[in-house]
């Protein structure tokens, strides 16, 4: 299984329909958003996605002028309930490592939310953390 999930990170303005563009763009080219997190400054935001077909998503919007960035974050089940963030985190504290961002979306299907991570060094976290934490793998955004 290959643990790592690609991630899109896209630089726009921080305007009026620049985010709107990113997503008519995506959805022109049947590319689903299956998670997202929007960061802003003044000027400038960083949309970070992970989508169903990266590799379509990260040419399509070079291709349109965007500046785009392709990197590996993991991403692990974590229970949908009081605690269950605070569980996750401990076993990332114990295992002395940084994360430097994350995101979150739940699956309603089966009661579990989905914890996106950025660390520093993917494979040391992943070899600290994988006797301790489910993670999934890219197939896990490109279904249905």
């Amino acid at each position: 299984m290959d643990y790592k999930i690609t991630q899109i990170s896209v630089f726009i303005e921080n305007k009026k329909g620049r985010f709107f563009n990113v997503t008519k763009i995506l959805k022109e080219n049947n590319i689903n958003i299956r998670a997202l997190n929007l960061a802003d400054t003044n000027d400038f935001g960083i949309l970070r996605f992970c989508v169903d077909k990266p590799n379509e998503a990260y040419e399509t919007l070079k291709k349109e002028h965007f500046i785009v960035k392709k990197n590996q974050i993991l991403a692990a089940l974590m229970e949908d309930k009081p605690g269950g963030l605070m569980y996750l985190l401990e076993i990332i504290n114990e295992a002395d490592l940084n994360i430097e961002y994350v995101y979150t979306f739940v699956n309603a299907k089966d009661n579990h939310a989905v914890i996106l991570l950025k660390f520093e060094n993917i494979e040391e976290a992943y070899e600290k953390l994988k006797s301790k934490i489910n993670f999934l793998d890219q197939n896990y955004f490109t279904q249905n």
